[in-house]
């Protein structure tokens, strides 16, 4: 007997649940038979740089696990969800790969919104053949970095940065000043897709400019800026959610006053709270808009959901990112009617069209990284507002 749970996104999650009766030798006299939990490894930096976005996307899975096992669970499993913090650090992530493989013998993983911790992780799940699902590491070279166990539920950089190209040269204009962390794979790959689709669809980067991850003072980068002949129509500046706030107060103290176009690392309730009102005329390219007024259907019930669990609103779309990467999981486990490994990384290679909170999710054999629409965000009085969606034309390869 199968039946399908329903998620607090409004949308069939793809989970089946089974019985768990044993017909054995014992016939109609035997017993249910108690099945072992599946466990699935859970990695995050819930601390250091990276926690902004990651203890959101755990506690969008923890949300996730608690909904699936109260519907009985998976194949008359429960989720046992092992949670281990990575402190942002590469050295860390690879220790807690191993352990997770080889001591929690864990039959899939989810976690990171960056690229370092998965690229550090990925090489334990891989040599075991165990599925890793990232929510939100956005870098589309990562499958091929790491092996055919790493998913991506979110986009690539390829395609928000693709997405953010279309948007201003369509509103702002055809020259642009372009600013990156030199120090971070994310920052790097964002910038350079950018230049790629934005220059092959006519637009001009007028200055290039990078910065140290640790950079506190941006006093250069202003001079440089205000020695150009003209002013660029926008600024495009790719930074890491930790001191996107502070460059941009910057540039704004310094008064340049025009439209700044970043990725999702601007997705960060920091960005507001370091840069203050300075963060007006500020858009950049997310997964989804968390506003319980004016979100999708789904994104309205995850966050009622989410509300109702943690007596608080999601602070940014990798809570329902890790909320999709979750459920995910828990489909292709169903699906593949196994909890073994090799099974669920088949599975979710056959994903089509399944309904995440922050859009459907297709893979395939050839493509690990799902196509998706991105959305653009406008900070306006302090608060984000949707500017619209793209699904860019002929992304950049990765």
């Amino acid at each position: 007997m199968r039946k399908g749970l329903l998620c607090a996104a409004g949308v069939l999650c793809g989970v089946f649940l089974a019985t768990g009766v044993s017909a054995g030798k014992g016939g109609a006299d035997s017993k249910a038979r108690v099945l072992s939990p599946m466990r699935i490894a859970g990695a995050f930096a819930l601390t250091g740089g990276g926690a902004a976005l990651d203890r959101e996307a755990a506690d969008g899975a923890k949300l996730a696990v608690k909904e699936i096992n109260a519907g009985g669970g998976v194949l008359g499993r429960t989720i046992e969800f092992i949670v281990k913090d990575t402190q942002y650090r590469a050295d860390e992530a690879a220790r807690v790969g191993k352990q997770f493989v080889e001591l929690e013998r864990v039959v899939a993983g989810i976690g990171f919104a960056d690229t370092d911790s998965v690229l550090a992780i990925g090489p334990s799940f891989q040599a075991r053949g165990i599925p890793f699902v990232s929510v939100g590491a956005t870098s589309p070279g990562l499958p091929q970095q790491v092996g055919d166990t790493l998913f991506l539920a979110c986009f690539g950089d390829n395609t928000q940065a693709a997405a953010g190209a279309e948007f201003v040269l369509k509103n702002f204009g055809k020259t642009a000043y372009l600013l990156w962390d030199k120090d971070m794979d994310f920052t790097v790959l964002l910038a350079g897709y950018f230049k790629t689709h934005f220059q092959s669809m006519g637009g001009s980067v007028v200055l290039e400019d990078r910065y140290d991850d640790r950079t506190t003072d941006f006093s250069g980068h202003v001079a440089r800026i205000k020695a150009l002949p003209e002013k660029p129509d926008f600024y495009y500046v790719s930074a890491m959610p930790y001191n996107v706030g502070e460059v941009i107060r910057q540039l704004r103290e310094a008064g340049i006053t025009g439209p700044i176009m970043g990725g999702d690392g601007y997705d960060t309730p920091d960005l507001i709270k370091m840069a203050g009102p300075a963060s007006d005329n500020v858009y950049f390219t997310t997964h989804a808009l968390m506003d319980p007024e004016h979100g999708t259907v789904p994104i309205r019930n995850f966050i009622a959901a989410f509300r109702n669990e943690y007596y608080r609103s999601p602070a940014n779309a990798f809570a329902a990112l890790g909320y999709d990467a979750m459920r995910l999981v828990a489909d292709a486990a169903s699906r593949a009617g196994s909890a073994e490994p090799a099974a669920i990384r088949k599975a979710l290679e056959q994903t089509t069209d399944f309904p995440g909170v922050t859009g459907s999710i297709t893979f395939s054999p050839g493509s690990h990284v799902p196509r998706k629409g991105v959305t653009l965000i406008r900070v306006k009085e302090g608060r984000l507002t949707r500017a619209g969606e793209i699904v860019p034309r002929e992304p950049p390869s990765p």
